[in-house]
């Protein structure tokens, strides 16, 4: 590894004043995935964002990766919309298929400039990477371009606490392959598990109408997205849980975590631990409150400023 575990201790560190970010986001298959973009781009005091990369995806919602990724990337442009946000060199199409068993790295215009923006940092001023999707355009950027690896930290949603039964959660399962690559390449990681940490980070229809859906275009856009989700919201929350990514980066009091043995993702979908692995950094619990409540005040003032 071109990295040792004393300079990877360092990059894990929670960084102070600004950084350089990235998001890498399926923000079509879900609609959580809009409600961090646009935390992270009113966040403007802590984040420098750089670019938005759209992430393949394939459920009900997509014909396939690729469909996933061009709704995906059509929803951004939906959003930059909405907050008058230029897409202009901001927003990059990302990969069509997935990394896959073979570990195979995939081209787009996403990894290319992943790849060129973390070459432009150093270790004293790494690029993160906020991925909320299957982690394939970053995996293909490692594959191609290993030499970023002490240049970059990586903040991925993905997988299960480790103690859960398995781990086929579905930004990990839709690219297990793309998953090892990132476990195994020895990269800077801040791993955010979904049930078990992140599974409390829910809001509902009163407090979505009351917090959100007044404030502007974009808060109407939010909350249709949020409604629609589900036909009955009779005793219904919804989670939310891709805010937690950006709100770990934000402030990591809302994000405690430890550091730990980076865990072997088995091809069953099931966590395997040595402790010989080099280090990461684990979220153990989220503060759902606070980052909500940090969405909620930056979204009314966004909104006051543009009437």
């Amino acid at each position: 590894m071109p990295i040792t575990d004393a300079a990877r201790l360092k990059l894990l560190a929670p960084p102070g004043g600004k950084v350089r970010v990235v998001l890498d986001t399926d923000t079509y298959n879900e609609i959580d995935d809009q409600f961090a973009i646009v935390q992270m781009l009113l966040s403007r005091d802590r984040f420098d964002v750089e670019a938005i990369y759209a992430a393949p995806f394939f459920n009900k919602r997509a014909d396939s990766p690729g469909h996933g990724m061009e709704l995906s990337y059509q929803e951004i442009l939906r959003l930059l919309e909405r907050l008058n946000v230029s897409p202009e060199g901001l927003v990059h199409r990302g990969v069509t298929d997935y990394v896959g068993p073979g570990k195979q790295a995939r081209d787009a215009d996403a990894v290319d400039d992943l790849i060129a923006r973390a070459r432009a940092g150093s270790p004293d001023h790494p690029l993160y990477i906020v991925a909320i999707a299957a982690i394939s355009n970053v995996a293909s950027a490692l594959l191609k371009a290993p030499d970023i690896i002490d240049r970059v930290v990586v903040v991925w949603l993905g997988g299960h606490a480790l103690e859960w039964p398995d781990t086929a959660e579905f930004n990990l399962r839709q690219d297990v392959g793309g998953a090892q690559v990132l476990l195994d390449s020895g990269v800077p990681l801040v791993l955010v598990p979904c049930l078990g940490v992140t599974s409390r980070l829910h809001s509902t229809v009163p407090e979505i109408e009351r917090h959100v859906e007044p404030h502007g275009r974009i808060g109407a856009f939010l909350a249709q997205r949020f409604k629609a989700y589900s036909s009955d919201h009779i005793g219904w929350a919804k989670e939310i849980w891709d805010m937690a990514a950006v709100g770990w980066l934000l402030n990591p009091a809302w994000a405690p975590s430890v550091i730990a043995p980076a865990p072997v993702l088995t091809g069953q979908m099931t966590w395997s631990v040595d402790h010989r692995r080099h280090p990461i950094r684990y979220v153990t619990y989220i503060d759902r409150n606070a980052i909500l409540k940090d969405f909620f005040l930056k979204l009314r003032a966004f909104a006051e400023a543009q009437a």
